[in-house]
């Protein structure tokens, strides 16, 4: 969940308390493919602070409908993130606001929220702070950027952290191959390590006032 200095005082007055979504029980952990037996996507993330957002999670992806949207992440994934390679489709439309479409999830010890974001209405999304260099990987150039979160929601309630961003330069609404094992290793060069994985997810976000749709579909 991202939260801007420069944002609206609107946006600033969301609740500091994280709404923590819980897991879809009714979803098997595995499912058996084509080698092995592959982990199912059991995770539902349903952040909401103000708006008309339609959240519709599935057995493999999510569609969301969006208006007069405050900071939402909505979204399709894991209990439990890994460095996996995640293969989605789909599309988003934007017609007011800020959305993006990221690879979303947070360690714990040390507490990070990291994005990988693939599609931003606005080129930036999420990334700001410091620039710590760029990377190649899954056909595009990424840049990373770190950044201090001070006093902010998180999974471990109110409180400050970092976000970790690789920030995709050629935009992909549709979908692709990300390789997280490749963000990852960038991100430990440039000196920022990850804790023990919480929740990781393909995920919409948008805030001021945001308006549009997304419709994704996880292949893996």
């Amino acid at each position: 969940m991202v939260a801007f200095s420069s944002l609206t005082l609107a946006l600033a007055a969301i609740s500091a308390t994280f709404a923590a979504p819980t897991p879809d029980a009714d979803v098997p952990d595995f499912e058996v493919g084509a080698h092995n037996l592959a982990r199912r996507q059991d995770y539902n993330q349903n952040y909401k602070t103000g708006g008309n957002v339609n959240f519709s999670p599935n057995s493999n992806g999510y569609s969301v409908s969006f208006s007069n949207a405050g900071d939402f992440v909505v979204g399709k994934g894991w209990s439990r993130g890994t460095s996996r390679n995640i293969t989605f489709s789909g599309s988003t439309q934007q017609t007011s606001g800020t959305v993006l479409v990221s690879v979303y999830g947070w360690t714990r010890n040390p507490l990070i929220e990291y994005y990988v974001q693939e599609y931003t209405s606005n080129g930036a999304g999420s990334a700001q702070g410091q620039k710590l260099g760029t990377f190649e990987s899954d056909g595009g150039t990424y840049e990373i950027w770190k950044h201090q979160q001070v006093n902010q929601p998180s999974i471990a309630g109110t409180t400050s952290f970092w976000q970790y961003i690789s920030n995709r330069v050629d935009k992909r609404p549709s979908g692709g191959t990300v390789t997280l094992a490749n963000h990852f290793a960038a991100w430990q060069k440039a000196g920022l390590n990850l804790g023990t994985h919480d929740y990781q997810v393909l995920a919409t976000e948008g805030w001021g006032n945001a308006g549009g749709n997304s419709k994704y579909t996880l292949h893996a």
